[in-house]
């Protein structure tokens, strides 16, 4: 017995070990400021210690492995504890200023909307506005899926509709660099900072199907008059916060759907954890099963009418209502 449980730790030490390695080449590889060849050096390094440690896990004296990887970790750990996030930096003109809000009894004054008019990625016409909504006349929520490879994978938009037609469109985007690309491996690993975008409709769903060919489809969300105007409040002051306590993008604990869905959880109380959350193209479903979509139409109806690609690639006029047409709720 005592043979099976030393074998079963060490195994566990290795393996935990291995992680952490693979864990540290990484990150050493995405944020490591130093020449390619400087950093391939601090790898190859990083690595043959880990090999090492490897190798005295198995050795008579164990516990020696132990302690360098505690080393190694706590190194490992001051230098990405430096790493901190900043909104100052030579940023990418769709992300170049930062949404905010200001409420007056029932007015809110929204500084920097994004209202850009797009040809391609990098031919367009920058806009940042200022625009004021009555929060008297907030009238309904949509949820936007926009896929672009993998059914399971999808960006997430939400966007308050008012009486007078206007529709305000917010985004959880990664706020990148000039020259930077987005990757969902660097998202684990400090390389981009979090905004939360205000935007025209237009501006945010035509790039998306115009120009970089993803698929989107558009969902009513059943939620009360205060519950509208709590969530949409919630992204006020979370862009607001933004301002003055910059935060990293994680592809998966700060993204467009996790900080969508805490948002939701301290105004729907009780909702519960699901798979669904990190999956964000199945993030319908899962709003469909806990009652936010409309009733009395399954889920893959809802997807068939909701689905708004063609509509929003016309070049029109009503843009907003255009999209909308035979979406249930409407």
């Amino acid at each position: 017995m005592r043979k099976v449980i030393d074998l079963l730790l060490r195994s566990l030490l290795t393996l935990i070990g291995t992680g952490l390695i693979a864990w540290g080449a990484l990150a050493l590889s995405y944020r490591l400021p130093l020449p390619l060849w400087a950093c391939n050096a601090v790898i190859f390094v990083w690595c043959l210690c880990g090999i090492g440690f490897a190798v005295l896990t198995w050795s008579t004296r164990p516990w020696r492995a132990v302690l360098g990887y505690a080393v190694l970790l706590a190194t490992i750990g001051v230098w990405w504890g430096t790493l901190t996030p900043s909104n100052e930096r030579i940023w990418a003109d769709d992300v170049a200023q930062m949404t905010s809000g200001k409420l007056e009894g029932s007015r809110l004054t929204m500084s920097n909307v994004r209202n850009f008019e797009w040809q391609t990625d990098e031919d367009y016409r920058a806009r940042w506005e200022t625009r004021e909504y009555d929060l008297e006349h907030l009238s309904s929520v949509d949820l936007i899926t926009s896929y672009w490879g993998m059914p399971a994978i999808a960006h997430i938009l939400v966007s308050f509709g008012f009486e007078d037609g206007r529709f305000l469109l917010f985004s959880v985007e990664t706020r990148k660099e000039k020259g930077e690309s987005y990757s969902a491996i660097s998202g684990f690993f400090k390389q981009y900072e979090v905004s939360i975008l205000a935007t025209d409709e237009r501006d945010a769903l035509r790039v998306r199907t115009n120009v970089r060919g993803e698929d989107d489809y558009l969902y009513r969300i059943v939620l009360s008059a205060p519950q509208r105007k709590a969530l949409l409040l919630s992204y006020v002051e979370q862009a607001n916060d933004l301002l003055s306590h910059p935060r990293f993008y994680n592809t998966v604990s700060a993204n467009c759907t996790s900080i969508v869905f805490d948002m939701m959880n301290t105004i729907v109380t009780g909702l519960p954890m699901d798979y669904r959350l990190l999956l964000t193209g199945y993030l319908p479903g899962y709003v469909h099963d806990v009652g936010g979509l409309q009733p009395a139409y399954s889920l893959e109806a809802l997807r068939e009418v909701g689905r708004i690609t063609e509509r929003a690639k016309e070049d029109s006029t009503g843009f907003s209502a255009r999209i909308r047409e035979g979406v249930p709720g409407w």
